[in-house]
């Protein structure tokens, strides 16, 4: 089985909400947090930019969609809500056995 990690935007402190694709993630369950980072303990995907014949297909109309998942994360800081949306995945790596 893959783990994603997706590094803590600077800022961000306890207690924050996770959410992927809109959906949200339970600490332990869908997430640890290591080193910084989010860590996942499922593989999850950030599209890369559209190449050209991608764009100019989406132009015309004709679509072409590729999983692009989406990690939120929501916290308050001096009484304020904040939001990161949209944060970079970092490749998937195996995980190892003791």
């Amino acid at each position: 089985m893959d783990e994603t990690r997706v590094p803590l935007p600077p800022g961000v402190r306890e207690p924050f909400t996770v959410y992927v694709n809109g959906v949200k993630q339970e600490f332990g369950r869908d997430y640890r947090v290591a080193d910084g980072a989010l860590v996942f303990s499922r593989e999850l995907i950030k599209e890369g930019k559209l190449g050209f014949w991608r764009w100019f297909w989406g132009a015309w109309g004709i679509g072409t969609y590729r999983r692009n998942d989406q990690i939120d994360i929501a916290w308050e800081q001096d009484g304020h809500p904040q939001v990161a949306h949209a944060l970079d995945i970092e490749p998937s790596t195996p995980k190892t056995r003791p």
